[in-house]
């Protein structure tokens, strides 16, 4: 956005995101203007706005991995964070889970790792594996 001189009305340099969202994957422009309101665009709908306003102000996301089962009739099986974390803290969360064996069986929801990272986010289990023997 330009004011009649030619000169951004924006306070910083506009930012470009694909919107995650949904399945569309808008590609979306955002900027914060000096006054503190957002100029948002190529969004398709409101989550759209929403998610680049969380992705520049305090950007989280899902982590899914999978963890050792021992006495399972698969050696892993899945696990993701019950909620979002912060995204900073992705590669410590997934250093934690390297260390963590199960012993099945385990269902869906067990938590497999509370509190990861410190964020006050379990790890869950996403995939039930039976006990083998």
């Amino acid at each position: 956005m330009k004011t009649e001189n030619g000169k951004s009305k924006m306070e910083g340099a506009a930012t470009e995101l694909v919107c995650i969202r949904c399945p569309i994957g808008c590609m979306v422009t955002v900027a914060k203007r000096p006054d503190g309101t957002w100029d948002i665009t190529g969004n398709t709908c409101n989550r759209g706005a929403e998610y680049a306003k969380k992705e520049l102000t305090d950007p989280t996301r899902i982590v899914t991995s999978t963890v050792r089962l021992r006495n399972g009739a698969q050696a892993v099986t899945s696990v993701k964070t019950k909620s979002d974390i912060p995204k900073g803290k992705m590669m410590e969360c997934m250093a934690a889970l390297r260390d963590v064996e199960l012993e099945a069986p385990v269902r869906i929801g067990d938590v497999a790792l509370a509190n990861v990272a410190g964020t006050g986010v379990d790890m869950v289990v996403t995939k039930s594996v039976e006990k083998v023997g």
